[in-house]
């Protein structure tokens, strides 16, 4: 299909705020291919799309400026993979001279298309000429997986109106000079569920019939026969494309497996044994940050035996930082403040896990302290056990965290954190690269994290940079085993949350980034929260009962149900009581005013409850007083009778002989 090539001689008017001078210009990060002299000719021969090489020298000067509108460009056609992809050889690296040579690349850059022809390259030019390209292929060359490009008649579309079918159909009728509906086509080619068809404005049957009047627009024909248009708020190939994708059973296809046969039926009742929980895509769920809380708390600390050294002043600083910053207060609040006082009074360098898992379980019975264990995905749920969850939960806390600490900027006086310029993402670095479970994972953000952090001067870049992290992240993953089908990774927010984020320049999608902080801000602040399908905190323990089932209502039953729970609880912590003693280090639990008068009180009726963190119930601590108070008097005793006989001696020696 390759075998004609022709050299295009670029001249070039290039985009500023280019990279600088680096040794790569491009990375396995990036949304292209990098070619070399052993891969160039097994990827483009026999394959079964079209290719768009950049052959570039990494010294040259117009090569380095330009590489950022490269990069920009193959995120745009990134979906187009199947049809036409982009790749680059660096012609500078000794491995390459001789593949080089042999295609008389002469001048950098030089690029490898399939027609000879001179262009300015902006990003939305190269984009049209490699529509141009797929477009003009002859039959014999045409690639594998293009769908086709070419406009459709109303003879072949108004037929469809009315027809039942599996799929949705999508018809784009444009201007005989847009690009709209082909890059759409292009946009949706590894997405299932969904198929685009184009029509121009020039066919006054189709545009009667439909009642078109504006272009360019979209028709969309639903699987149940019905037809109607298709609401956008910007009439632009993003907002098209987005919207598309979002439609009731349209999902990317897996890179791994394109055939439809490895598509996963992404219905919540058939792929997930879990209850599935409706909710609202423009709010925040607490039940997702408690959750968050809960798996790293009690799951992912556990795999750390004991906290020392870095490890320790991690959790420290992580734990600080939740109970200053977390929205809404309510016993998640309480017990981060009581977990950041207790850990911020303890002289040791090192702390069991056990210990503070006790008192994440609230072990103490402090009052109003409490944190579900449950995991309850709302606004993270997958389609299937595995996809979202954990990962989902804590890119949302963070993001939560780092409005709260642009709306609060006082919040992290005097813990040690409010020196950091950008505290949230720093302790979030901090985490991820000591504690979180995914090393790949944690090692991709090291590496986003050092190459521009730095760069965060106040809270809103922190807020930010941090989106545009999340996004990125997308970027790279979309289409991936870890995408889910049902919610595939797309950039975000997307139009349907926020039309005036996103704006079109040079045919280019760009952020218009005040309006996506102002998002930010409203989104993931404290109003937007919803505490749907939150664990409620236990109630307290009701006063004893009338033992008499006629003056109480209550059944013997359910009264003899009491009994064996009290039980339950008494075996329970008698069983908990020697642990903490077992460890080699000893860890003390402050007092917190009323939250340990009321354990304390709650243990006499208990069978008793831990003190101190050190296994003593109330009685233990009754006894130590008892034997305090009869020393004292013991002393006391002991204190007059010396006086009184020192007194009588004085007496008898002081007398004068007569």
């Amino acid at each position: 299909m390759l075998r004609f090539w022709f050299e295009a001689a670029v001249v070039l008017w290039l985009v500023p705020g280019g990279l600088g001078a680096a040794a790569r210009l491009y990375t396995d990060e990036d949304p292209l291919v990098i070619l070399s002299s052993s891969t160039l000719k097994p990827t483009v021969s026999n394959s079964s799309s079209a290719w768009l090489i950049q052959f570039y020298s990494s010294w040259c000067g117009h090569c380095i400026q330009y590489s950022s509108t490269w990069k920009t460009l193959a995120q745009d056609v990134k979906d187009w993979q199947q049809a036409i992809g982009v790749a680059v050889l660096d012609c500078a690296q000794e491995e390459n001279f001789d593949v080089c040579k042999e295609y008389s690349i002469k001048f950098y850059p030089t690029f490898k298309v399939h027609s000879c022809t001179e262009y300015y390259l902006q990003v939305q030019a190269v984009r049209q000429l490699m529509v141009n390209i797929l477009q003009n292929h002859t039959r014999l060359d045409w690639p594998n997986h293009c769908p086709p490009l070419d406009p459709l008649s109303s003879e072949k579309l108004l037929p469809l109106l009315g027809q039942r079918s599996d799929v949705f159909t999508a018809i784009v009728v444009e201007e005989p000079d847009s690009y709209v509906g082909r890059e759409v086509i292009l946009d949706l080619l590894q997405y299932s569920g969904v198929q685009v068809k184009r029509a121009l404005s020039t066919d006054r049957p189709l545009v009667e019939s439909l009642k078109i009047t504006t272009f360019p627009s979209v028709y969309l024909l639903h699987p149940n026969g019905t037809h109607t248009h298709l609401h956008v708020e910007k009439r632009l190939r993003f907002f098209f494309s987005s919207l598309l994708r979002t439609l009731p059973g349209v999902q990317r296809r897996l890179m791994s497996d394109s055939s439809s046969s490895s598509q996963v039926e992404a219905l919540p009742h058939k792929q997930s044994p879990e209850i599935w929980r409706e909710f609202d895509r423009s709010k925040v769920y607490t039940a997702d940050l408690e959750s968050a809380l809960h798996y790293l708390l009690r799951v992912e600390l556990a795999t750390h035996s004991t906290l020392e050294g870095e490890e320790l002043k991690v959790f420290k600083d992580f734990v600080t930082l939740v109970s200053k910053l977390y929205p809404g207060g309510g016993s998640v609040v309480k017990l981060m403040e009581t977990l950041s006082d207790w850990l911020l009074s303890l002289p040791l360098q090192r702390i069991p896990y056990q210990a503070v898992l006790d008192l994440v379980n609230n072990k103490m019975r402090i009052s109003g302290v409490h944190l579900g264990a449950e995991l309850r995905w709302v606004g993270c749920q997958g389609s299937k056990v595995g996809l979202r969850g954990y990962p989902c939960s804590l890119w949302t806390l963070f993001h939560v965290l780092t409005v709260q600490h642009d709306a609060m900027p006082t919040a992290l006086e005097n813990t040690g954190l409010e020196g950091e310029t950008a505290p949230v993402l720093q302790v979030m670095r901090r985490y991820i690269r000591t504690f979180f479970g995914c090393e790949q994972c944690g090692r991709h953000f090291e590496q986003a994290a050092a190459a521009s952090m730095d760069r965060v001067l106040d809270r809103e870049q922190q807020v930010l940079w941090l989106w545009n992290q999340h996004n990125m992240v997308n970027y790279r993953l979309a289409g991936s085993l870890s995408d889910d089908p049902l919610f595939p990774k797309a950039p975000w927010p997307s139009p349907s949350l926020c039309a005036s984020c996103h704006e079109e320049k040079s045919g280019v999608h760009v952020w218009n980034q005040d309006n996506v902080l102002r998002f930010l801000r409203h989104h993931y602040g404290a109003s937007n929260l919803s505490p749907t399908y939150s664990l409620p905190p236990p109630h307290p323990p009701a006063p004893p009962a009338d033992p008499d089932p006629a003056q109480t209502g209550q059944s013997q039953e359910e009264q003899q149900g009491g009994v064996e729970r009290k039980d339950q609880v008494k075996k329970a912590e008698e069983q908990l009581e020697p642990r903490l003693g077992q460890q080699a280090q000893r860890v003390e639990v402050p007092g917190h005013g009323e939250g340990g008068g009321a354990g304390a009180g709650q243990g006499q009726g208990a069978g008793g409850v831990w003190i101190l963190g050190l296994g003593f119930n109330s009685v233990d601590m009754s006894l130590c007083v008892v034997l305090y108070v009869c020393s004292c008097l013991f002393l006391m005793l002991l204190f007059f009778f010396f006086k009184v006989r020192s007194r009588r001696w004085r007496l008898r020696h002081s007398r004068l002989p007569v």
